[in-house]
């Protein structure tokens, strides 16, 4: 996605977390990492990230624990991870990745959405080909060199690196990208060098990015919308440039 988009989309997640959607949704992110790879966040990668991203978010310390805790107990032994496909308005191809303990309404709800935004419905695996799925890592300016951050983090996994300008309006940042398989690796490497993570993601990367005008971003950013405010919806992913 462009710059201009991921702040129009960071100013949603600030209303989002104001309206108590963002907590819930790390909350469950934390509950399934520890439910795949244990609730000690030392020896589980997943869920220590999910922890410190959490953490940037502030997520309250109870909040974290109780979202651990939950991992042992009899309902999050429902929660499944799953994705479904779609097109938006304008051909915009979109990935709805999400957390649920009942897919026959989530599903429902995610075919409601495209439904009723001017989208289609596709099979899952009908976008396969067409993102990638990358281990992303987003942390705060360093003071250390770019250079030198670079040339470090490539010995940990990492295959691109986005480096976005601090300016009146928002803080600058760093985006670390590596393969799905460097999660662990770049994790170690974000620790070592003492980075200040914002988030910590496995996430899905379009392969073609697609520019689209304001007015065609503005119909695709209702669906997006819809979507984003579902419960059992954790992350949305898209083609736009």
């Amino acid at each position: 996605m462009g710059r201009a988009f991921e702040y129009r989309r960071a100013s949603k997640e600030a209303r989002w977390g104001k309206m108590s959607k963002l907590f819930p949704k790390l909350g469950k992110a934390i509950t399934v990492a520890a439910k795949e790879g244990g609730t000690d966040p030392d020896m589980n990668p997943k869920l220590r990230t999910a922890i410190m991203t959490a953490k940037a978010q502030n997520m309250p310390k109870d909040n974290i624990d109780a979202a651990i805790k939950r991992a042992n107990g009899k309902d999050s032994s429902d929660i499944k991870t799953i994705h479904y496909d779609g097109k938006g308005p304008h051909g915009a191809l979109i990935i709805v990745e999400c957390a649920t303990d009942n897919p026959t309404r989530t599903v429902a709800n995610v075919k409601a959405y495209f439904s009723k935004n001017g989208g289609e419905f596709l099979p899952t695996g009908s976008l396969s080909f067409m993102f990638s799925r990358k281990a992303v890592f987003e942390v705060k300016t360093p003071k250390m060199d770019i250079e030198e951050l670079e040339l470090t983090m490539i010995d940990f996994g990492m295959t691109d690196i986005e480096v976005n300008e601090a300016d009146d309006e928002h803080e600058g940042n760093v985006v670390i990208y590596g393969e799905y398989e460097s999660f662990g690796e770049l994790n170690r490497g974000v620790e070592e060098l003492g980075l200040e993570l914002i988030s910590a993601n496995l996430k899905f990367i379009p392969n073609n990015k697609q520019e689209f005008s304001d007015s065609e971003l503005e119909d695709i950013e209702k669906l997006i919308d819809k979507l984003e405010d579902d419960d059992d919806v954790q992350a949305v992913y898209t083609n736009i440039e």
